[in-house]
Formats: C-alpha cells, sequence, structure tokens
C-alpha cells in the first residue's frame, strides 16, 4: 500500500500523538525540531539489560548531556511514563543500529532488531526548551531556516562508568547579545532538557575548531550582534554507547526525536517518572 509522506511543515500545528502516529505509518521521516510544541522530546538509548545498570550509573554521573526521563522494562518497547501509545520499535523517524562499537545501519523502524533483553533509557533533549525560547522572542536559527540543530564533538571529560566514557556534545545556538542572559535563565528552568548552557562565546574554549563545520546536524548563519550559546547534547551517549563497543546498542539519529505525551515543563514531567 502506498504511503502518503507528509512534511515537517504539515506536521508543525500537530499533536505529539499525530506526530508519533505519521512516524510510525512510514509518512514522515524527517527531524523533529520545533515540533509538538510544549511536549517533552527525547534522545533514545536502546541496549542488552547486562549494560544497562552500568550505563544508567554514567548517565547518573552526567546528568547535563545525560538527564534521563524514563526507562523501560526489559524487553518492553512500551515507555508508559512517557505516553500511553509509545511503541519504541516505530515511533522514532530514523534509527542509528550499532554493531561491535561500529555503524551497522539507520533505519526508521527497528522491530525486526528488537529483542526481549532490550531496555529503553530516554533522556531529555534540548528541542525541549526551545519552544520556552520562541514564546520569549528569542530566535532559534535552525528553526527558522528549517534545518537541523547543529552538533560539535568538545573536550569537556565525563566522568566514567564501568565500560562507559568520553567527551561531551553539544549544541549550538547563536543568541542576540542582549538576550543571552535570558536564554541563559529560561533554559535553566529545564534540568531534563540539559538545562542551563556549558559555555558561551568562543568555540575554542570547549574544543571546538570551526562552526561552519558541524559534526552532526547543519551549519547555521552567526549574525553580527549574536553570540554562540553551548548547550549539553543527548548525542554525547551515542559516542560513549559506540566507544564502549556493545554487540548491539539502538539510539536515535540526531535530530530525529521521540516525542512524548507529557509536558515539557520540568516539574511536570519529573513527577510522572
Amino acid at each position: 500500500m502506498h504511503t502518503i509522506s507528509v512534511s515537517h511543515t504539515d506536521l508543525v500545528a500537530a499533536s505529539a500523538v499525530d506526530v508519533r502516529a505519521a512516524i510510525r505509518s512510514g509518512s514522515y521521516a524527517g527531524h523533529t525540531a520545533g515540533l509538538a510544541a510544549g511536549k517533552l522530546q527525547c534522545n533514545l538509548a536502546i541496549l542488552p539489560e547486562r549494560f544497562a545498570l552500568d550505563f544508567l550509573r554514567f548517565c547518573q554521573r552526567n546528568p547535563k548531556p545525560c538527564p534521563i526521563v524514563g526507562v523501560s522494562d526489559t524487553g518492553n518497547p512500551a515507555l508508559p511514563t512517557l505516553g500511553n501509545d509509545i511503541d519504541i520499535r516505530t515511533d522514532v523517524a530514523k534509527y542509528r543500529v550499532f554493531r561491535d562499537g561500529a555503524l551497522s545501519d539507520e533505519v526508521t523502524d527497528i522491530s525486526d532488531e528488537w529483542a526481549d533483553d532490550l531496555v529503553t533509557v530516554a533522556l531529555g533533549c534540548s528541542f525541549t526548551f526551545e519552544n520556552a525560547l520562541l514564546r520569549a522572542g528569542i530566535p532559534v536559527r535552525h528553526i527558522e531556516s528549517g534545518l537541523n540543530v547543529p552538533m560539535y564533538r568538545t573536550n569537556i571529560d565525563l566522568v566514567p562508568a564501568g565500560r562507559f566514557y568520553g567527551q561531551m556534545v553539544v549544541t549550538m545556538r547563536p543568541i542576540p547579545e542582549h538576550q543571552v542572559a535570558q536564554a541563559r535563565e529560561i533554559s535553566r528552568r529545564y534540568p531534563q532538557a540539559h538545562g542551563a548552557p556549558i559555555a558561551i562565546g568562543d568555540p575554542a574554549q570547549i574544543g571546538i575548531d570551526d562552526l561552519s563545520k558541524p559534526d552532526w546536524g547543519d551549519a547555521v548563519e552567526i549574525r553580527a550582534g549574536e553570540v554562540p550559546v553551548y548547550w549539553a547534547c543527548g548525542v554525547t551517549p551515542q559516542n560513549v554507547l559506540l566507544d564502549a563497543g556493545l554487540p548491539l546498542c539502538i539510539t536515535h539519529s540526531p535530530g530525529h526525536m521521540l516525542i512524548a505525551d507529557v509536558a515539557e515543563d520540568a516539574e511536570t514531567t519529573i513527577l510522572k517518572q
């Protein structure tokens, strides 16, 4: 049966349930920045149960890039604390499958990869606080431009746990200089979405050589009077999982998040866990 494709523009005003339905049906496979305003967006790490405890320890020790917002039961593709009708095998627009520390495939459905020993860990995403920035009149360039947020490797070391270790990944948003303090204060209210920025200004201070060449996502224009601002990013655990060399792990593809039914508000989300 032919599937009718929908665009990002078609889904801008859609609910979280409707966005997931479009993804589940195969009609949408794009990034989720700017979609389902007001709802929590989540990064994903799916891994065998025997490695999950050390990974959860790693996340607990590094809450800025890895804020835990949900954990599944072993072998169960549902995430009931994040939504009543979530199937983690089909409800993310694009997944990355890693085998023995190497990218094996990028797919839109992981039903064929699912196994009874897999555990899903959902982590907060900076896409969540972008809605709050926009409501405050603070521009978010990649959303304005219809692009994916730029993401960069840094030289910021993380606290290890077992076989999990590495350096932080960040997202960058150019913010008008007079609104930087406001952007910091707004994002600080969303600890489950990486919270306040980890750096502002010169990219060299955190080991980034060239902002025009992101490691993931799309480069965005930095205009006169704007300052680059960096937030911890949920792509961080992807690098950590890759370096750990697990026999199998699955993540979202950068920028392609799980959209939950719970509100992006920090207190509401925490109480639901």
